[in-house]
């Protein structure tokens, strides 16, 4: 079991997902929260990760860091994203094994399930069909992270859980068009739209769905799961709620009280048509989401703004 004086190393902490654990885990009282800059630890270097770890006798590990992106990014950096995901995870999850960690929560999304998946999307699923092309390099390196866990857990009787949530958003997201996740880059290009009293061009035909969570409810989740004793490795973390494209681009262009033409770029690729998750075992064990998209987007347009302020 993990207390509040354990020493939790919660890894990519200047990101979307690792700000938002730090965010939680102070907020529930724990007093020993590790962080480190990628310039003093570069996670891809194994010998670097092994010292770190004996050096600060680390009770529990959140791995949030990663090489992340939308579909340009994945298309674009097919070798960076394979590599450096790989490279992260075997070096962190063969660390904690070694250094006797207590627990570990490793993080994926629900990219790694098949494009054609039946939906929603249950974590059986996973390995039963061909794999969305525009982000399978990314893909297939969660997945082995997913198996490496597992195996581990099988072989030497670890305590390593692999949380797949649905799309996220929040603050400290990634706003560069060419590298961002599909939300962020909607509320950049609905707030440029505004400023220059123009149409909203979106890529491909608006219609694929997504299921969005607010990275706090993430955070949450794995500060529990943490915590918890469960049977299965690979847990769904998600709100059960999709809408498509054009929805959500309808409801941000609401939400910043702007009205203008929404033009879809069908020239340039959609990805996956539909992505929702099961996110019954979840339930199960006791976790639900808490935040909604009207309460979760004022928090984020706010963070977006305060920034652009300073």
């Amino acid at each position: 079991m993990i207390k509040k004086k354990d020493r939790v190393f919660v890894t990519g902490h200047k990101g979307l997902v690792g700000s938002a654990v730090v965010r939680k885990l102070t907020d529930q009282g724990y007093k020993n929260i590790i962080t480190v800059s990628r310039n003093k630890l570069d996670l891809r270097n194994q010998k670097e990760v092994f010292n770190f770890f004996k050096k600060k006798r680390i009770d529990a590990v959140i791995n949030a860091a990663g090489r992340v992106g939308g579909i340009y990014a994945n298309n674009k950096y097919k070798a960076d994203f394979i590599y450096d995901n790989l490279a992260i995870q075997n070096n962190i999850i063969h660390a904690c094994y070694k250094n006797k960690v207590k627990s570990l929560i490793f993080l994926g999304s629900s990219c790694i399930y098949p494009k054609n998946s039946k939906q929603p999307i249950k974590e059986k699923y996973l390995l039963t069909g061909e794999l969305e092309k525009t982000n399978e390099p990314y893909a297939i390196a969660k997945i082995a992270g997913i198996k490496m866990c597992e195996s581990y857990n099988f072989q030497y009787n670890t305590n390593y859980k692999c949380l797949m949530p649905c799309n996220l958003y929040g603050p400290n997201d990634n706003y560069d068009l060419k590298t961002s996740h599909f939300f962020p880059a909607l509320i950049l290009k609905a707030l440029e739209a505004k400023k220059n009293k123009k149409k909203l061009i979106l890529w491909g035909s608006g219609k694929p769905k997504r299921e969005l969570m607010y990275v706090d409810d993430l955070a949450d989740a794995c500060i529990y799961f943490l915590k918890k004793k469960t049977k299965d490795s690979l847990i769904n973390i998600g709100t059960g709620i999709e809408k498509s494209i054009f929805q959500y681009a309808k409801f941000i262009l609401k939400k910043i009280n702007y009205e203008c033409q929404i033009i879809f770029d069908k020239s340039l690729p959609d990805g996956t048509p539909r992505k929702i998750i099961d996110n019954s075992l979840a339930l199960s064990y006791g976790w639900k989401s808490n935040i909604n998209l009207d309460e979760g987007f004022k928090l984020t347009l706010n963070s977006y703004l305060s920034k652009l302020n300073k």
